[in-house]
């Protein structure tokens, strides 16, 4: 699956917000530009683990990212915390761009949840960012939005529904909207509920499409 061409990522920075599959969506997208060539980077603006089997930079300065970006094609890098997560990176988002052909960015936490509602200061999207994917979880639908939702009190109230409502692509599709923050949109985990993934593609005015990271298909 050509996950690249299919969500038209863009040289330079993309930020991947949202729910139900960012960190797939990045080591996927890193992998497939690995492949065709590219110097490619791993980051967050909040925190995340660092992915396994990586080379992972966690020095300041651009020594050690000159050395890993050496020595191979996809790297992650960012501060180490003391519960072992990964923050922002030292170096500037410039300095990052300029050194690697893509740099994608998680910026945007959920708590694990597939859904996602934004308080003020979030998403953490860099101002050099020239795409924002937002990532939508299917295995949110038909779920009471208080078990399916990050921030459900929110998420309802954009919404226009109760925290106690079932999630509908209707539902979703307010939300999204309501918030302006994205390029485009994957619907992922689209094999858990197929009509109701290509319904929320479908009501969307912007970009998107309904998927399967783990299956590596498009609906």
């Amino acid at each position: 699956m050509d996950w690249v061409r299919t969500l038209q990522i863009r040289p330079g920075v993309t930020a991947i917000i949202g729910g139900g599959g960012k960190t797939s969506l990045l080591r996927t997208l890193g992998e497939e530009l690995v492949k065709a060539g590219y110097k490619v980077l791993l980051c967050t603006t909040t925190k995340i683990f660092p992915f396994d089997g990586l080379p992972c930079v966690t020095e300041t300065g651009t020594d050690a990212l000159l050395v890993a970006r050496a020595q191979g094609g996809l790297i992650c890098a960012g501060m180490l915390l003391d519960n072992g997560k990964l923050t922002a990176p030292a170096a500037p988002m410039t300095q990052l761009e300029a050194l690697f052909d893509y740099v994608l960015v998680e910026a945007d936490g959920s708590a694990h949840l597939p859904l996602k509602a934004h308080a003020p200061h979030e998403p953490v999207i860099p101002a050099e960012t020239a795409q924002t994917i937002c990532v939508v979880g299917a295995s949110g639908f038909a779920k009471p939005i208080r078990e399916a939702a990050h921030r459900p009190e929110l998420y309802a109230r954009l919404a226009g529904a109760a925290e106690t409502d079932l999630v509908t692509p209707g539902l979703a599709a307010a939300v999204l909207t309501a918030e302006k923050l994205h390029s485009r949109v994957l619907v992922n985990q689209a094999e858990l509920a197929v009509p109701e993934a290509k319904e929320l593609v479908g009501l969307l005015g912007c970009p998107a499409v309904a998927g399967s990271l783990k299956l590596g298909k498009i609906f």
